[in-house]
C-alpha cells in the first residue's frame, strides 16, 4: 500500500451497488487505497469483484461490520480516513420472514461505524484530531425509509420518515444514528437515499433478475398483486455517480435523494423484458414471454409508489442520470442473458 494515500473504508464492496461502486471508484481515481469489508453473505460474492480482487488500490476483508474489534484493528492498521458504507441487508421479502438480522446489520452494524470513527477521527465533540478534519462517513440509505406515496407526490428530503417494512425501519433507524453522529458530536456525515437500483450483478432474488431467469427457464414470472406498483428505477452506474458527487462535494450533515426518474409499474417492468427477450431469445414455440406472468399474493406491507425527486442533487451537486429506464434495460437484459447462458 502506498501510505501517501487516503484510505477509505468500503462496507459491502462485494454487493451488488457497492461492487459497482467499487468498479467505477477504482477506475476512476489513482490516490484512494479502498479496504473493502463484506461478509459475503446470500447477496455478497466474490465472483462480483473479481477484476478487483488484484487491484494495486484494493483490499478486500472478509467481515462482519458488527465486529467492533475488527473495525478498530482496520482503523488502526490501515489509519482509515473516509467510509462508504453500503452494507445492509436490503431485501424487504427477507425482513418479513426474518428482521433479525436486519436490526442486527443495518442498525448496530451502522452504529459500531460511526462509534469507531467518532473514536478514531474527533477528540471531543466538534473537534477533530489534527490532520482528521477533513475524514468523512458517507451513509447510503434507500427511500423506503419515506414510506408510500399516493398517486401523485415525489420523495424529497424533507419528507417525514413513515417506514412500513422491517427493513425500511432497519434502514431509518441507521439514517437516524447518522443524523445524530452529525449532530451530537460534529461527525462530517453525508446521506444518500436512492430509489430502486437495477443493473449488472444484482441479485437474482430482485425483481428484474428473476423476471429474466423464469423467463427464459421457461418458469412462471411471479408479480405480486395486480402489478400495478410503482417505482423509480436507477441504473445502478447513475447511483455509483451520485454517491461519488455526493462524498467529494456534499455539504456535511446534509441528505441528497438520488432518483432516476423514471417511475414504472412493476407489471410495465415485467412486458418490457419479455418483449426485449422475445427479440433476442425467442421462446422456441414462437409465443411470447409474456405468457409467463402470473400475478401472485401480494407480500404484506406491500408499499404501492415510490418516487424520488432529485432536484436537490441535480442542482447542487451536478449530477445527472445518463441513462433512462428504455436504455438502461437494454444493458441490463444482455447482461444477464451472458450470466444464465
Amino acid at each position: 500500500m502506498n501510505k501517501a494515500k487516503k484510505t477509505i473504508l468500503v462496507t459491502g464492496g462485494a454487493g451488488f451497488i457497492g461492487s459497482n461502486f467499487l468498479s467505477y471508484f477504482l477506475d476512476k481515481y489513482n490516490n484512494y487505497y479502498i479496504i473493502n469489508v463484506d461478509k459475503l453473505t446470500y447477496a455478497g460474492t466474490l465472483d462480483n469483484i473479481t477484476e478487483e480482487l488484484n487491484h494495486k488500490n484494493h483490499r478486500f476483508v472478509k467481515g462482519d461490520i458488527c465486529n467492533r474489534e475488527l473495525i478498530e484493528h482496520l482503523f488502526a492498521e490501515h489509519n482509515i480516513q473516509a467510509i462508504i458504507h453500503f452494507a445492509a441487508e436490503s431485501h424487504v421479502d427477507n425482513s418479513i420472514e426474518g428482521p433479525e438480522v436486519f436490526i442486527r446489520t443495518n442498525i448496530n452494524g451502522t452504529f459500531t461505524l460511526l462509534d469507531v470513527a467518532k473514536t478514531h477521527w474527533m477528540q471531543g465533540p466538534h473537534s477533530y484530531r489534527k490532520g482528521y478534519e477533513n475524514c468523512r462517513f458517507l451513509h447510503v440509505s434507500t427511500d423506503e425509509v419515506y414510506g408510500s406515496l399516493g398517486d401523485t407526490g415525489l420523495f424529497t428530503e424533507k419528507t417525514p420518515y413513515a417506514p412500513n417494512s422491517p427493513y425500511s425501519a432497519s434502514k431509518a433507524a441507521s439514517d437516524m444514528l447518522v443524523r445524530s453522529y452529525y449532530h451530537t458530536y460534529g461527525l462530517n456525515t453525508v446521506i444518500t437515499n436512492c430509489s430502486n437500483n437495477y443493473g449488472l450483478k444484482q441479485h437474482d432474488e430482485k425483481l428484474i433478475p428473476t423476471i429474466i431467469r423464469n423467463a427464459i427457464q421457461g418458469k412462471a414470472i411471479p408479480i405480486y398483486g395486480d402489478g400495478k406498483n410503482v417505482r423509480d428505477w436507477l441504473y445502478v452506474k447513475d447511483h455509483c455517480l451520485g454517491i461519488d458527487l455526493a462524498f467529494h462535494q456534499g455539504k456535511a450533515g446534509e441528505t441528497y435523494n438520488i432518483g432516476g426518474r423514471n417511475e414504472r409499474e412493476n407489471i410495465y417492468i415485467a412486458k418490457k423484458i419479455c418483449t426485449i427477450l422475445d427479440k433476442h431469445r425467442p421462446r422456441a414455440d414462437g409465443q411470447s414471454y409474456q405468457n409467463q406472468i402470473t400475478y401472485v399474493t401480494d407480500r404484506p406491507g406491500h408499499d404501492r409508489r415510490y418516487a424520488i425527486d432529485a432536484t436537490k442533487i441535480e442542482r447542487e451537486l451536478n449530477w445527472l442520470a445518463s441513462e433512462n429506464f428504455e436504455s438502461g434495460i437494454e444493458k441490463t437484459v444482455q447482461w444477464y442473458l451472458e450470466k444464465y447462458q
